[in-house]
C-alpha cells in the first residue's frame, strides 16, 4: 500500500509537471526550435560554402614542365582524379613552359595574384622541387605522384599497357567492422545530442517552486523523493514528446532519400541487429536522461536565482561533453580498460553502452548495465532530496549552497 501510494504520488508531480510545461505556447517554440538551429546552421553553412567554393574555384597547382611534358601531365591528372570524390579532388592542374629561370618563375607562380597556388613543381620529374603553402602539402605529394606517372608514361610511350576495369557493386551479408564502429560513435553522439539538448532543462525546475513557496506545500504533502522522481519523470515525458515528434517526421524524409544514401546508411549495422538496436538505444538514452537530470536536478534544487541556474550552466555542460568525450574514445577501442571503465561509471555509462550494443552482439551486459544505472538513479534522487531538505528546507526556503558560499566570500 505504501509503494502505491509513493508511486501515485511520483506520477501526481510528473503529472503537474507535464502539464505545466506542455499545455504552453512557449513549448511550441521549443518544439521546433531544431527547426530554428537548422535555419541559422543552414544560413551559415550556405556563406561558408560560398566562400569555400570561391576559393577553391581560385585555387591552382602549377607544373613548371616543357609542351611535350605537359601533355602527358594533363592526361596523367585526368586518369588519376578518378580515384577522389569531387570534394577530395587536387586543385586544377596548370602547366607553364619553363623560362630560363625556373626557380624564379616557380616563386612568382607561388605568389601570383591570379590564382591561389596550393602548390608548384619545377625541375626535371625524375627530381622535382614542390613549393607549396603550410596547409598544402598534400597537394604536394600528389605533384610528387604526378611527376612520376608523367615520367612513367613518357618512358613507355605508346607501350603503355591499358587495363579495363569492371566495376561490381555489392553488399556485405553481415556487420563489418568500421560499420560498427560508425554505429557505435552515431549512437554515443546521439545520446549526448539529445541529453545536451533536453536534460538541462531540468536545472531550473525547482527554482519557481521555491520562489512562489510552492515546495513547501509539497514536501508537507509529499516525501521529498517522490517531488525529485516526479519533476525528474516529468520533464522525461516533455523529452520523449519531442523525440517521438521529430523521430516521426525524420522516419518520414528518410523515404525520400536517394537510394546511394540508403545504400550507405546500411552499412551501419550494429552487432546486435536493428530492432534490438533501436530498443537499446531508448534504454539507454531514457537512463542517461535520468542520471545527468538527477544530478542536475539536485544540484540546481540549491539554487534560488536565475543568476545562479546560469552559473551552474557551464559545469553541466563540461560534464555532458566530457562523457561524450570519453565514451567516444571508448566506441572506438572496444574491450579496452577505457571502454570498461566509461562502461562502469555512471554517468559515462549509457553512453558507453549504446557504443557497446553496436560493438558486439551479446545481450546479457545490457541487462546488468541498466540496473546498474537504475541503482544509481536512486542514488543520486535520494542524495538531492537529502541535501535539499537539510540545506533549503532546515528553515523554510532559506538559501541553497550557492547562497551560502556567496555570503561567506562578502
Amino acid at each position: 500500500m505504501s509503494l502505491r501510494r509513493t508511486l501515485r504520488q511520483t506520477m501526481t508531480v510528473a503529472r503537474r509537471d507535464f502539464v505545466a510545461t506542455v499545455f504552453t505556447p512557449i513549448f511550441l517554440l521549443f518544439l521546433f526550435a531544431p527547426v530554428i538551429m537548422g535555419a541559422f546552421g543552414a544560413v551559415g553553412g550556405m556563406g561558408a560554402a560560398s566562400v569555400a567554393g570561391d576559393s577553391a574555384g581560385k585555387a591552382r597547382m602549377v607544373a613548371i614542365v616543357p609542351p611535350d611534358q605537359a601533355r602527358i601531365m594533363a592526361e596523367a591528372d585526368r586518369r588519376l582524379r578518378t580515384a577522389f570524390r569531387r570534394d577530395e579532388a587536387p586543385p586544377r592542374l596548370l602547366t607553364i613552359a619553363p623560362s630560363a629561370d625556373p626557380a624564379a618563375q616557380a616563386r612568382t607562380a607561388f605568389e601570383s595574384q591570379d590564382y591561389d597556388a596550393a602548390g608548384v613543381l619545377y625541375g626535371a620529374l625524375d627530381k622535382p622541387t614542390v613549393l607549396f603553402g603550410p596547409l598544402d602539402r598534400r597537394t604536394a605529394r600528389y605533384l610528387g605522384i604526378l611527376s612520376r606517372e608523367t615520367l612513367a608514361d613518357q618512358r613507355l610511350g605508346a607501350e603503355a599497357p591499358t587495363v579495363t576495369v569492371r566495376e561490381v557493386r555489392s553488399t556485405r551479408q553481415g556487420a563489418s567492422r568500421g560499420g560498427q564502429n560508425q554505429s557505435a560513435f552515431l549512437a554515443v553522439f546521439g545520446v549526448f545530442f539529445l541529453t545536451l539538448f533536453l536534460a538541462g532543462q531540468v536545472v531550473g525546475t525547482m527554482a519557481e517552486e521555491r520562489n512562489n513557496k510552492v515546495i513547501e506545500v509539497l514536501a508537507a504533502a509529499v516525501p521529498l523523493e517522490s517531488v525529485f522522481l516526479g519533476k525528474l519523470l516529468g520533464m522525461f515525458g516533455v523529452a520523449v514528446l519531442f523525440v517521438v515528434f521529430w523521430g516521426t517526421i525524420l522516419g518520414q524524409v528518410g523515404s525520400f532519400l536517394p537510394p546511394a544514401v540508403g545504400a550507405a546508411m546500411g552499412e551501419l549495422t550494429p552487432a546486435v541487429g536493428g530492432p534490438a538496436f533501436a530498443l537499446l538505444f531508448f534504454a539507454y538514452f531514457t537512463m542517461a536522461y535520468l542520471l545527468l537530470g538527477s544530478v542536475f536536478l539536485g544540484v540546481g534544487a540549491q539554487a534560488s536565482t536565475m543568476r545562479e541556474i546560469q552559473m551552474l550552466s557551464l559545469p553541466i555542460t563540461i560534464v555532458q561533453v566530457g562523457m561524450f568525450a570519453l565514451s567516444s574514445a571508448a566506441a572506438s577501442r572496444p574491450d579496452s580498460w577505457l571502454a570498461t571503465g566509461a562502461e562502469l561509471f555512471p554517468l559515462s555509462s549509457p553512453f558507453a553502452m549504446a557504443a557497446h550494443a553496436a560493438n558486439s552482439p551479446a545481450l546479457w551486459p545490457h541487462v546488468a548495465a541498466l540496473a546498474w544505472q537504475a541503482l544509481w538513479v536512486a542514488i543520486f534522487i535520494t542524495v538531492g532530496a537529502r541535501l535539499f531538505r537539510r540545506g533549503v528546507l532546515q528553515s523554510g526556503s532559506g538559501p541553497g549552497w550557492l547562497s551560502r558560499m556567496r555570503g561567506r566570500r562578502a
